[in-house]
């Protein structure tokens, strides 16, 4: 809501009197206030008996900011026009009458909007007292508005499990960012910190429960790592005519994507494949080569970036025997001759070497070249997909990639979109990898939990598909009880708070250091606060906590029972 404090022109009082000479001052008795201009200098009268103290004037435009400065050193001040007439004053009852009316309509407006919403919203100052409640936060959270309202949000919830804290003291936003406050409870939340002046005043977040939607979730990710076992053994059975079958995806960005790789399948030009590093750029290449060459059509891949600036002729264009010494006394194929009448794939084209690229132009614009050490000239029949993570047009202006090179392989190009702008896909791409790895292990995974597909989501993953593919045989590895854990992760570099507080209070000294009892009681001291610390975690949840602590819920139940803890 854009709502500016009133104008000067619309807050002054106009019942006033200006008098010129100190001699012809009187008690005015149908005016609020009196003023004095003397030699430009300004004065407000007071009577009975009569003193005059200091004013000013001021612009009907000045800012009421600024107005508020002035009050504070002067009782009253006169206003004036633009043509500088003075057309009334104000002073700080006015001004304090003003200020006061201005909050009272932005928190109508503020109640409303608070009233008005469906979701959660929570609004904590900055000694973390809840100062606004809604009534969506009081179905999701079940704690009623009276209780909390100027409270301590921390009494009501564990700290590390507030988002909320992490904005007011670290100024952190979150946009739709999935969270899990209770182990039964899963929101969307956004978060803002407030600022004044520089300075965070507070926090607010909004939420909204979609608990129902992750338990479908978790449901159609059962159903779909079953439908994806039963479609790899129909593969396996009777394999895909589609080479674009490979690659896995149903967001519209990959759609849209393999989409274009289609038509660019149905002619023979040169293509640019175009993303950032373990997007999948080989596997586009393979499956245009596939949709397009015959069947026994040679698919070959030289990656221009591992390649030494001293062998990347050799390898490139072959040689004779005897070209060099250390050369192989056969001579040896080039990959472009190697690629005859199938498909050259140059990944990593912006690594290639300046010197180089002027020859696999000429090679592209003359269909022929010669092997090193050679004098048969030897024609050059493939056709020609580039991949680069590189911004080659940054590159042409830096003076290290050819222009003309880059027109050549820029016929069409093909631009693959990252992991993190086609989300969606995360879950039919973890689903494909578990299965593959599960197979290749022979590790049968139980399922995996809605916590880990939330790291899954949040996650930027810098790496790609790649990256996602590595992880998940990582936790397929790890996972030696057919349970994927959150902490095989490898980018939850953050150790467990909740964990790390049962170890800190075991070391917590003792009230009596003195006292020493016999190691088995010492042990049995130890597992009762770890076994009450753990429940407290997960807010009394048997199954959670016997999960958590390795062991099944009849051994935790005994346990419980032999140290006296209540079940």
């Amino acid at each position: 809501m854009n709502y500016k404090l009133p104008s000067l022109k619309e807050i002054v009082n106009k019942n006033f009197i200006v008098f010129k000479s100190e001699k012809g001052i009187s008690r005015p008795y149908n005016a609020d206030a009196a003023f004095l201009i003397d030699k430009g200098v300004f004065y407000i009268a007071d009577f009975n008996p009569l003193k005059l103290s200091k004013s000013m004037m001021v612009d009907c435009d000045m800012a009421i900011e600024e107005v508020v400065k002035y009050v504070k050193k002067y009782r009253c001040l006169l206003v004036k026009d633009n043509e500088g007439k003075p057309i009334g004053f104000i002073d700080s009852g006015i001004m304090s009458e003003c200020l006061l009316n201005s909050y009272r309509y932005l928190r109508a407006f503020f109640d409303t909007v608070l009233e008005t919403m469906d979701a959660s919203c929570t609004v904590i100052d900055k000694n973390e007292i809840v100062c606004a409640w809604t009534e969506g936060a009081e179905k999701i959270f079940s704690i009623s508005r009276k209780d909390i309202i100027g409270k301590p949000i921390t009494d009501f919830f564990e700290p590390n499990m507030l988002e909320i804290l992490k904005t007011l003291k670290q100024g952190r936003k979150l946009h739709r960012h999935r969270h899990q406050p209770r182990p039964d409870l899963f929101v969307l939340i956004n978060s803002n910190p407030v600022y004044l002046d520089g300075n965070i005043i507070g926090a607010v977040v909004s939420e909204t429960d979609i608990t129902s939607q992750v338990r479908l979730n978790q449901e159609l990710f059962n159903i779909s790592a079953e439908v994806h076992r039963l479609e790899q053994e129909v593969a396996r059975l009777r394999p895909s005519k589609d080479p674009f079958s490979i690659i896995k995806g149903r967001s519209r960005a990959i759609r849209k994507t393999i989409e274009m790789a289609k038509k660019v399948s149905s002619a023979k030009s040169t293509v640019l494949i175009l993303g950032e590093s373990g997007v999948g750029k080989e596997l586009f290449a393979k499956a245009i080569h596939d949709a397009r060459e015959a069947p026994n059509a040679p698919f070959i891949s030289i990656n221009c970036g591992a390649i030494p600036s001293s062998l990347f002729e050799s390898e490139l264009f072959g040689y004779e025997r005897g070209a060099f010494s250390g050369a192989d006394q056969r001579g040896r194929k080039g990959k472009i001759e190697l690629a005859k009448g199938g498909t050259l794939f140059l990944d990593e084209i912006g690594e290639m070497p300046m010197e180089m690229q002027v020859k696999l132009l000429r090679v592209l614009q003359e269909k022929k070249f010669y092997r090193i050490g050679g004098t048969k000239e030897i024609d050059a029949d493939f056709r020609v997909i580039a991949a680069t993570n590189k911004n080659l047009e940054d590159m042409i202006k830096a003076g290290k990639f050819r222009d003309d090179l880059f027109y050549r392989l820029n016929v069409i190009s093909i631009n693959i979109p990252p992991l993190r702008e086609r989300k969606e896909d995360i879950i039919e791409l973890t689903h494909y990898f578990l299965y593959e790895f599960s197979i290749r292990y022979n590790r049968p995974i139980h399922g995996i939990s809605q916590e880990v597909m939330n790291e899954l989501f949040n996650y930027s993953w810098p790496g790609n598909v790649r990256e996602l593919r590595n992880v998940i045989e990582r936790l397929v590895v790890l996972a030696t009880d057919g349970i994927i854990k959150t902490e095989d992760l490898p980018f939850v570099h953050q150790v467990d708070t909740r964990s790390k507080n049962i170890y800190n209070q075991l070391e917590e000294p003792s009230d009596d250091t003195d006292k020493i009892l016999s190691l088995k009681e010492e042990l049995e001291l130890c597992e009762k606060k770890i076994i009450e610390r753990v429940l407290q975690m997960e807010n009394g949840n048997k199954q959670a906590c016997a999960k958590r602590l390795g062991v099944t819920r009849a051994t935790l139940y005994n346990r419980m029972k032999k140290l006296g803890i209540k079940v």
